[in-house]
């Protein structure tokens, strides 16, 4: 899989899963990784950078991530958000679909389902 001209924002306010995240989608060929430790510079970072890509936890202080993928998509539309997060529970995963993320991937992720990802999107 060729990744590496597609940039990537990663959102989540955990260090350790920003750290695995980015060592998964480096071991996949990334290279154009954009780091945001919260909702709020997770939709600052996405204005700025406009990336290819989005891996966006939904719960994170400042902003929920459900509501910073309400505000990228409402300005842009076609963007790609990918949900993670270790509360899977089911309202927080539909309103984050309604909100416009395109899929949901529970924590722990495995690098497959990263792999599946970058080549559907």
């Amino acid at each position: 899989m060729d990744c590496q001209n597609v940039k990537v924002l990663i959102a989540d306010d955990s260090l350790l899963a920003r750290k695995k995240l980015k060592d998964c989608l480096v071991s996949l060929g990334c290279v154009n990784i954009i780091e945001a430790q919260d909702g709020e510079e997770a939709y600052d970072q996405y204005i700025k950078e406009q990336p290819d890509l989005v891996f966006m936890d939904i719960v994170m202080p400042k902003k929920f991530g459900t509501d910073a993928v309400r505000e990228i998509i409402a300005e842009y539309p076609d963007a790609t958000i990918i949900m993670l997060s270790s509360v899977g529970t089911k309202k927080y995963v539909e309103d984050s679909l309604k909100a416009g993320a395109q899929d949901f991937i529970p924590k722990p992720f495995t690098s497959s389902q990263v792999s599946s990802i970058l080549e559907r999107f």
